[in-house]
């Protein structure tokens, strides 16, 4: 609380009338956090569903934007306080199932999406490897960046590990 009332110019005392601990502190960015998210996943909801390639691009450039905000010294607080973060992972499993789900059906009705998967399947694989992956100990264990972690984890699920070979003609 010391670094953030020095960087924000203001006395520990008025962080502390609004904020009575680091841990409201940090659920107070966390909410933000997340509403920004929610915003940007029902902006893009609200885009032409007829293009899936780019709707899917525009998520996930937007979602990427959000965690290039998680820093180190973030994370390393979120490692202190669980109950906030497994709140958060909470509301990130129903934006998850809502908004990908949505996502994914729409994708297999234009032909860009497996269907022979079910998108609960796929949305449930999401999910778990989100909540697998991006947490402050799997990351700082990884060592990787919020925003690194996710574009990795969304490569793999969506594109494979596999590299297919062209066949020789």
């Amino acid at each position: 609380m010391d670094d953030l009332a020095a960087e924000l110019a203001v006395s520990k005392k008025t962080l502390y009338a609004h904020f009575p601990g680091k841990e409201a502190l940090l659920a107070a960015v966390l909410r933000d956090k997340y509403e920004r998210i929610r915003a940007t996943l029902e902006e893009v909801g609200r885009g032409p569903s007829h293009d899936f390639p780019s709707t899917l691009q525009t998520l996930l450039l937007g979602l990427r934007k959000e965690l290039d905000e998680l820093q180190p010294p973030f994370l390393r607080d979120m490692r202190k306080a669980p109950e906030v973060f497994k709140h958060l992972e909470q509301r990130r499993a129903r934006l998850i199932r809502n908004h990908f789900g949505r996502l994914f059906h729409q994708g297999q009705r234009d032909g860009h999406v497996r269907t022979d998967l079910p998108v609960k399947l796929m949305t449930e694989t999401l999910l778990a490897s989100v909540q697998a992956i991006m947490n402050p100990p799997k990351l700082a264990e990884l060592g990787m960046a919020p925003r690194t972690a996710f574009a990795g984890l969304v490569n793999l699920l969506l594109q494979g590990a596999v590299i297919r070979k062209k066949a020789r003609g």
